[in-house]
């Protein structure tokens, strides 16, 4: 990277909010010391998905493993380009000064899930995780009806600190710095899930070395403390 060199064109990419925050702060950091401009765009996983799925010219995106592997395999993305970036387990909110029930066991959380008014997650991987343990533990269709799934790109915690939703479930770096709710802690080791977010280049990108010496940076050790301070691990 040269230090102080100006370069007009922007990298863009889209990511869905799990990394929005992390990736303000790094792309912040990028631009100081490389000059390079990058705009990023976060909105729902889905939303994400989608957009690079029906070919919008970004330069790169940053979403869960799997999705990454999907467009991988429709041409979306460089396959070669691929870099691991961040892990991050589910959290559980209530509202700031609200009871904080006992989630230090699976029977724990399952228990206080079937005492909860309403229970909140997102249309992303930790929602997803959420509903295969809700058939595991036979009680999907209990409590269907007090079941809130928050809109694509709508942060749970948002939900509870409304006072829409007792007990909201989403990656802890979704919930962590959001007003008027209080993380409780993750989910037990037993039924905690690690989500991996990924970076790719996309086939649609007329600027492949930009968007890889930004991802190179990305995956680096320099990022590792902004991932940590939003509540994630390196990948």
């Amino acid at each position: 990277m040269v230090t102080g060199q100006t370069i007009n064109e922007p990298i863009t990419g889209i990511s869905s909010m799990s990394t929005r925050n992390v990736l303000a702060d790094l792309v912040e950091e990028y631009e100081r010391l490389s000059g390079q401009q990058v705009v990023v765009e976060s909105v729902g996983g889905v939303e994400a998905a989608r957009r690079v799925q029906h070919g919008e010219p970004f330069d790169f995106v940053v979403l869960a493993a799997d999705a990454i592997d999907r467009l991988a395999a429709a041409g979306r993305v460089d396959p070669r380009s691929r870099v691991d970036l961040a892990r991050s387990g589910v959290a559980i909110a209530v509202a700031a000064g609200a009871p904080r029930p006992d989630i230090g066991t699976e029977a724990a959380v399952r228990d206080a899930i079937l005492a909860a008014r309403s229970i909140g997650y997102s249309t992303g991987p930790s929602g997803s995780h959420l509903t295969r343990l809700f058939e595991r533990w036979g009680i999907a269709e209990t409590i269907a009806p007090p079941i809130v799934q928050a809109p694509p790109g709508v942060p749970v915690g948002t939900l509870v600190a409304r006072g829409e939703v007792e007990l909201g479930f989403q990656q802890l770096s979704e919930l962590m710095h959001l007003q008027g709710i209080e993380v409780i802690g993750s989910l037990p080791v037993e039924i905690q899930v690690v989500t991996v977010f990924t970076a790719a280049i996309c086939t649609a990108s007329a600027r492949h070395e930009a968007a890889k010496a930004l991802l190179s940076f990305l995956a680096s050790p320099k990022a590792d403390s902004a991932k940590r301070g939003h509540g994630m691990e390196s990948a």
